[in-house]
């Protein structure tokens, strides 16, 4: 076996203190399995091979960056009135045509 040191905070190192008398068990046997739990969780497969990839976007027929452009503001609000547009048209207000 290897001997080893570790920082544990406060809080953490009273939990497992209180754990390891509850089970009589060290709190080297406490660590020892703890660590052997989350390896067994993550085990040494998950290499590269098997990373975690951020899926494709969903198809949104888009054929370019709609952010290439500096004024890709004004083009995604062209066709919209304005705020202050809708604004002028209350409900009690008759509109001529």
């Amino acid at each position: 076996m290897v001997r080893t040191q570790v920082q544990l905070p406060e809080k953490l190192y009273e939990e497992a203190k209180r754990l390891a008398e509850e089970k009589e068990v060290s709190l080297t046997e406490v660590v020892r399995r703890s660590l052997e739990l989350l390896l067994a969780v993550y085990p040494p497969d998950r290499s590269e091979k098997r990373r975690w990839k951020l899926e494709p976007p969903a198809n949104t027929a888009l054929r370019v960056d709609p952010f290439e452009n500096p004024d890709w503001r004004v083009e995604a609000n062209q066709g919209m009135g304005s705020i202050a547009d809708e604004s002028d048209q209350r409900p009690s207000q008759k509109r001529q045509t």
